[in-house]
């Protein structure tokens, strides 16, 4: 008798025990579901997004704020060197630019006279490209064509003034990085087609450092990846303008650009833009 009662107490001990293990399970999950994590939370894609706008928003205000938003044409003196494997090809000339930036009117227009003489021109409208001499208009190797419609496409103008006002757009912040020996915020955008342009800003001016974009051919189906340099920044008509322009294919140097000369809002003459009113310039 004795020991079925010592039995039974032993029985209703370890119900007991189970049901407050289970009962102490139970609130802990509970406590767990309900409870913020104890680590630090990873960033989400919302604060990526926000830190990156931020660094647009600095870059832009670096740049001039709303009289650089609000450009109508920017011009350009210098002089152009070309490379090959990043090796100088002895290809050195003058160049004065004539461009207007791209917006909802379209993509703008850039037009470039080369030589001290302006006797071969370059004009690049919305879809169309052209050299002028005077022996009239050709039209532009379709390579380079593309390479110039490209850069354009993916450019910091591009970048600010139509794909940072797309909804759609996706900005990404991806840290800090080094560039032209410099530290560096990188953000980057990803458009509605799934192209995207990566921004590598001064962490202290916040100014544009460097810009890439990747491509892939459709002929070899490589992936390419085109990058410009900025440096010697000059407060012009109170927007920063980088008077040294590098730019790079898969890490070779293609040309270099440095003026000596910028001003914005100059008006176009009449027919800038117009390859056949040029041609018949030259001519003459």
């Amino acid at each position: 008798m004795v020991g079925r009662c010592w039995l039974a107490r032993r029985l209703l001990l370890a119900y007991g025990v189970a049901l407050l293990l289970a009962a102490g399970t139970t609130a802990r999950g509970q406590s767990a579901a309900g409870a913020p994590p104890i680590s630090k939370a990873t960033p989400t894609a919302e604060t990526g997004e926000v830190k990156a706008r931020k660094l647009l928003d600095q870059m832009v205000a670096a740049l001039g704020g709303p009289r650089w938003l609000a450009l109508k044409s920017t011009y350009l003196e210098g002089r152009t060197s070309g490379f090959y494997q990043g090796k100088p090809t002895g290809s050195v000339t003058d160049f004065f630019s004539l461009r207007t930036p791209p917006g909802p009117q379209g993509p703008g227009e850039e037009r470039t006279e080369y030589t001290k003489k302006h006797d071969v021109v370059s004009i690049f409208t919305s879809a169309e490209a052209w050299e002028i001499t005077y022996r009239g208009k050709t039209p532009i190797p379709a390579e380079q064509a593309s390479d110039y419609f490209r850069r354009r496409d993916h450019s910091v103008e591009q970048a600010v003034l139509v794909w940072l006002r797309d909804p759609a757009t996706i900005l990404l912040s991806e840290g800090q990085t080094e560039a032209e020996r410099h530290l560096s915020d990188q953000v980057t955008l990803i458009s509605s087609a799934n192209e995207s342009i990566t921004l590598q800003l001064d962490t202290e001016s916040h100014l544009p450092l460097r810009r890439l974009f990747r491509w892939r051919d459709p002929l070899y189906k490589d992936l390419n990846e085109e990058a410009e340099s900025y440096d010697d920044y000059h407060l012009i008509d109170g927007v920063q303008t980088p008077f040294s322009l590098t730019r790079f294919h898969n890490g070779d140097m293609v040309s270099q650009r440095f003026l000596y000369r910028a001003s914005y809002n100059v008006p176009a003459p009449a027919a800038a833009f117009d390859p056949d009113a040029t041609a018949a310039r030259l001519k003459h």
